[in-house]
């Protein structure tokens, strides 16, 4: 009985050596409308659990922006396996605001204590009272301020 461990263990072991060190390709979809519009998604995924994938579109401009140009947009997330064997994942939006991850394994700020948000809502409240009697004053006041 001895003998058959001790030679399922060198075999097992022999096998793992024997594995690449590279992971296959197990999906890939790529979809690329070419429209003109900007429109696209992908999709692969590795034998490893790494996966990855992104849908991009065009949204009209903003009110208020400078140009009258669409606003290319990206979504979609990836993910792998930590030398530590712990998942990671993101999600994330690439748009006119610039690249927006979020994940469990991202640092995030501390909330702001209490003494202090008091303060900043006391100085924005202060302003928006400066700006609204400034419109006023030139007759130009439209009932909304924003900050």
């Amino acid at each position: 009985m001895l003998k058959i461990a001790l030679t399922l263990l060198l075999a097992t072991t022999a096998l793992a050596q024997l594995r690449s060190p590279y992971a296959d390709i197990v999906n890939y979809r790529s979809e690329n409308q070419n429209d003109g519009a900007g429109n696209y998604n992908y999709l692969w995924e590795n034998s490893d659990g790494t996966l990855a994938q992104e849908r991009g579109y065009q949204k009209p401009p903003n009110p208020g922006q400078r140009d009258n140009n669409n606003i290319q947009v990206a979504e979609g997330s990836y993910q792998y396996f930590s030398p530590e064997g712990q998942l990671i994942r993101v999600t994330y939006i690439a748009d006119e605001n610039g690249f927006q991850p979020s994940g469990d394994h991202l640092p995030t700020p501390p909330p702001i204590p209490e003494a202090i948000q008091k303060a900043l809502d006391i100085i924005y409240a202060g302003i928006a009272r400066k700006k609204t009697a400034a419109e006023l004053a030139a007759g130009n006041y439209n009932g909304q301020y924003t900050i």
